[in-house]
């Protein structure tokens, strides 16, 4: 293999997935920051179909997260949030397609829910994310705001939703957890903010909102959409030998980075978070939808079928063409500078062996190609 040809897919496999990699490429609409728009950063006036309910709505929600906070504020206190506890895997015996299990009742909820109050509610996270102090501390109105965004956007969706992503994810966590973490905290403190969080949960309960659905994409012409779903299909054939080659078994993708704390990965996430937001509401739905599907379809090795994989790159295409060059560019420079070198390396000796290397350059081959079309349909 060239020396240049290895560098460039050991690049490709540091960074880990198919968007990530079209990520480096994008250029198009300049960049608004959210804090200069009322409604989060939209870069033009979003369309008359993401109008919600939810912004006419009683102050039930805020006012119980406003109550929250003070309950709980004082138990957020003591938790070392820098702590690398918090960046790997809750103890337990649970497989990587367990936990794929419970991801995906989370996909599902999150589908569901208000796609304004979603915006909404993760533009008040990367807030919060700029008030957080050194020990990883994020203020107390912050704090109110995020428990304000997370209980509507819960009051959007079913509460058979909401039970399944709680039902998912309680049998996987180790039951050794909670005494541990109760022992790193005051006791009262904790109850303090149980209970405060119960509280919560009635005033949540009771006051449900209606989702808005929102409307046909309304930036991406149906040609251009078109165009990235015969790209898709076209990378998706071309890689798929390489997909069938990783072992998606493995518990090393449930394991944080190596040398990054919590507070590089939290400006990483913060990134996404960004980008997510401004992601066109039912292209976002639609790419849910298709990961979704493909999790129902996974084999015993955790491989998904060619046709699933398909629609799982067109969604992430089209996600990615929806937004500004800039978000694209954050998030690939964030991760770009946490994650070490090595882990590339790694990640090509691993799943490169034999055959398996003129699979990699054959995937990374149609990821460029696939790239350029998906830098085409921007606007």
């Amino acid at each position: 293999m060239p020396g240049q040809q290895n560098r460039k897919v050991v690049k490709a496999l540091a960074v880990g997935a198919v968007g990530a990699a079209v990520l480096s490429q994008h250029a198009g609409r300049a960049y608004m920051d959210p804090a200069t728009n009322i409604l989060g950063g939209w870069l033009r006036d979003p369309p008359p179909s993401l109008s919600s309910n939810a912004v006419f709505a009683t102050d039930n929600i805020k006012n119980a997260a406003a109550k929250l906070s003070d309950k709980a504020y004082p138990f957020m206190q003591e938790v070392d949030w820098n702590s690398m506890l918090y960046l790997g895997k809750p103890g337990g015996t649970a497989s990587a397609l367990d936990w794929l299990k419970a991801v995906d009742s989370a996909l599902v909820m999150g589908q569901a829910m208000d796609s304004q109050l979603l915006k909404k509610a993760a533009f008040a996270h990367h807030e919060a994310i700029k008030t957080i102090d050194t020990k990883g501390l994020l203020s107390k109105a912050s704090f109110a705001d995020v428990n304000e965004g997370i209980g509507k956007l819960i009051a959007s969706v079913p509460t058979a939703k909401t039970m399944a992503v709680y039902n998912s994810f309680k049998d996987l966590v180790g039951a050794d957890v909670p005494p541990y973490l109760m022992s790193t905290v005051k006791e009262a403190d904790a109850k303090a903010a149980y209970q405060g969080l119960m509280e919560f949960k009635d005033v949540v309960k009771k006051n449900p909102i209606a989702a808005v659905e929102p409307g046909a994409p309304a930036y991406l012409s149906s040609g251009q959409l078109a165009a990235i779903d015969k790209a898709a299909a076209k990378l998706s054939t071309a890689s798929y030998p390489f997909i069938k080659d990783i072992d998606w078994t493995s518990d090393l993708y449930l394991k944080p980075l190596p040398a990054v704390d919590g507070k590089a990965a939290l400006k990483a996430v913060d990134s996404m978070i960004v980008m997510g937001a401004n992601m066109d509401p039912k292209l976002l739905k639609d790419a849910v939808g298709a990961h979704h599907k493909a999790i129902a379809g996974v084999d015993a090795k955790g491989v998904l079928s060619q046709a699933d994989y398909t629609a799982v790159n067109a969604g992430i295409g089209k996600i990615i063409a929806s937004v500004p060059t800039s978000e694209v560019m954050n998030v690939y420079n964030s991760f770009a500078k946490i994650v070490n070198p090595a882990v590339g390396n790694n990640l090509f000796v691993m799943n490169s062996k034999g055959a398996a290397g003129a699979d990699a350059i054959a995937a990374y081959s149609a990821l460029m190609e696939f790239k350029d079309v998906v830098k085409a349909a921007q606007l």
